[in-house]
C-alpha cells in the first residue's frame, strides 16, 4: 500500500489515512440517508433502493478516485443535484424517475468525453467567474430551502407563497404532535453547528444519529406515537438489495427512453428535446464547477497543490467523476460528484488515495446497514440538509459585491435557484444577465463564444418549455 500510494513520499504514514479515511465517512455518510429519503418521494422507488444504490455508487467513485488521482477524497450522489433531479426534473418538469436518470447517464457520458478531450477546461473557461462562484451558494440556500420545507418549518402560504408554521399549541393552531418534530430539527442543527465549532468529526451525521434518538425519546409524549411501529421494523438488510433490483438497478435503459408520459401531457417532441438538452446541460455544467470547486479546495486545504497551484492528477479525477455518475445512472442514483466534507479527511491527515479506499470500504459495509439507517425520521436528515446549505455559503465573499456587472449576475444565480425550485434555471438568468450587462455598457467583445451558446440554449429554454 505504500508503495502504489507513495505514502511515506507524500508525508503520511498508514494509521494516519486510515484515520482520515474513518473521518472522511462520518462527515459524509449522511448522503446515504438523505439521499434515500429524497428520493423515495418519487413514485416507483423506495427508501430501500435508493440507499444501495447511493452506497454503491459512493464505493465506485471513492475508490477510482483513491486509485487513478491518487487523492484523499470521496464521491457520492452530490447534494444540491439530487434535489435538481427530484424536485425540477420529475416534480417540475414532468419527468419520470427513469428519465432522469436517462439524462443523468448522458451527463455521465458527456463528462467523460470533455474530460478525454480537454474541452471540459474550454466550458469552464466560458461561464463567468462570478456566476461560476456563485453557483454554490445558490445551491446551498435551494437545500436549506427544502430541508426548512421537509422539517414542517417554510410552509405553503396563498397570500406570500411561504409562510413560517405555526408554532402556537396554546390557542388551538398548532399541536405538540407537530411541533415536536420541529423543534428536533431546531435542537438538531444547533448540536451540529456546536460539535462543529468545537471540531468535532463527523458533526453533522452525529446530529442526524442525535436528533433521530431525541425524536423517538420525545414520542412517548405524543398520543399514539408507536402504534404500528414494530409492525413496520424489518432487519433483513437484503430486503434492500432485492428493492434496489426491481426498482432502481438497470430502469435507465428498461424505462429511461419511455417519454410517452411526458408527451401525453400535452408536451412536443420540440420542447422535449430542448429539455433534454438544456437540462442535461445544467447537470453537467453544476457537476463539473462543484468539483471542480472541490477538487481546488480540499487540496488547498491539505497543502497538495502542485508547486503551479494546480491540483494533481486533475484530469484523472474528473475521469473518476464521470465514471462513477455514469455507473451512478445504471444503479439508479442522481450525478455523483466530489464531496466538501472530504476536507474533513484532508485535515485529520489525509493526503493520498489510501484514505479513500478506506472510506470507500466503509460506505460498502454500510450497504448491509440500511434496516438501521430507515428508522431516521426526516426531522432529523432535515437538519443535515440546513447545515449542508450554510457550508456551501462560503463563496460568496469571493464576490464583488460593490460592482453591479458582477453582483447582479452572482446575485440572480444565487437567489433565483430557490425562489424558482430550480438549480438551471440560477445559472440561465446569471448567465444572461451577465450577457445582457456587457452588451449595454460597451463590453460586448469580453462575452466568450461559449458563453453566448449557453446563453443562447438557456434562453431557447425558457421560450420553448414556458
Amino acid at each position: 500500500m505504500e508503495n502504489f500510494f507513495k505514502v511515506k513520499e507524500k508525508g503520511s504514514t498508514v494509521r494516519t489515512e486510515v484515520l482520515a479515511g474513518l473521518t472522511t465517512f462520518m462527515a459524509m455518510a449522511y448522503i446515504l440517508m438523505v439521499n434515500a429519503g429524497m428520493f423515495s418521494d418519487l413514485e416507483g422507488v423506495s427508501y430501500n433502493a435508493i440507499y444501495i444504490a447511493t452506497a454503491i455508487s459512493a464505493v465506485i467513485g471513492t475508490i477510482l478516485i483513491g486509485v487513478l488521482a491518487n487523492l484523499p477524497l470521496a464521491q457520492a450522489s452530490g447534494m444540491g443535484l439530487n434535489a435538481f433531479f427530484v424536485y425540477t426534473v420529475c416534480f417540475g418538469f414532468g419527468l419520470s424517475y427513469a428519465n432522469a436518470l436517462l439524462l443523468v447517464l448522458v451527463d455521465g457520458i458527456i463528462f467523460i468525453i470533455l474530460t478525454v478531450t480537454g474541452l471540459r477546461e474550454k466550458i469552464f473557461e466560458a461561464i463567468p467567474d462570478h456566476v461560476r462562484v456563485a453557483i454554490p451558494a445558490g445551491i446551498g440556500l435551494f437545500i436549506a430551502f427544502i430541508g426548512l420545507q421537509n422539517a414542517g418549518i417554510v410552509v405553503n402560504n396563498q397570500s406570500t407563497c411561504v409562510s413560517l408554521v405555526s408554532l402556537n399549541v396554546f390557542s388551538g393552531t398548532a399541536t405538540w404532535a407537530s411541533v415536536m418534530p420541529i423543534l428536533v430539527t431546531l435542537g438538531s442543527v444547533i448540536a451540529i453547528a456546536v460539535m462543529s465549532k468545537k471540531g468535532v468529526k463527523g458533526s453533522v451525521l452525529l446530529g442526524i444519529v442525535g436528533g433521530a434518538v431525541a425524536y423517538y425519546v420525545l414520542g412517548i409524549t405524543v398520543s399514539g406515537f408507536y402504534d404500528g411501529f414494530a409492525a413496520s421494523l424489518s432487519f433483513n438488510p437484503f430486503t434492500a438489495f432485492a428493492d434496489f433490483g426491481s426498482q432502481a438497478f438497470g430502469k435507465v435503459f428498461t424505462a429511461g427512453f419511455d417519454f410517452s408520459d411526458y408527451l401525453a401531457a400535452g408536451h412536443t417532441t420540440t420542447e422535449l428535446a430542448v429539455l433534454i438538452i438544456t437540462t442535461s446541460l445544467a447537470f453537467c455544467l453544476v457537476d463539473m464547477f462543484d468539483t471542480l470547486g472541490t477538487l481546488y479546495g480540499a487540496c488547498a486545504r491539505g497543502d497538495l497543490l502542485t508547486k503551479d497551484g494546480k491540483v494533481p492528477n486533475m484530469d484523472k479525477a474528473m475521469l473518476a467523476d464521470a465514471i462513477a455518475t455514469t455507473c451512478g445512472a445504471v444503479c439508479g442514483t442522481s450525478t455523483v460528484t466530489t464531496f466538501v466534507e472530504s476536507s474533513a479527511g484532508v485535515a485529520e491527515g489525509g493526503r493520498t488515495g489510501l484514505s479513500s479506499i478506506v472510506t470507500g470500504a466503509l460506505f460498502f459495509i454500510a450497504m448491509f446497514l440500511s434496516p438501521v439507517a430507515a428508522l431516521i425520521p426526516g426531522c432529523a436528515t432535515a437538519a443535515a440538509l440546513i447545515y449542508v446549505g450554510v457550508l456551501m455559503m462560503n463563496c460568496v465573499r469571493n464576490i464583488d459585491w460593490l460592482n453591479a456587472d458582477t453582483a447582479v449576475p452572482a446575485f440572480l444565480t444565487v437567489a433565483m435557484m430557490p425562489m424558482t425550485y430550480n438549480i438551471s434555471y440560477g445559472i440561465a438568468f446569471g448567465v444572461l444577465a451577465h450577457i445582457f450587462i456587457c452588451l449595454f455598457t460597451g463590453k460586448a467583445k469580453e462575452i466568450k463564444a461559449g458563453t453566448w451558446v449557453i446563453g443562447i440554449l438557456f434562453a431557447i429554454m425558457f421560450f420553448v418549455t414556458h
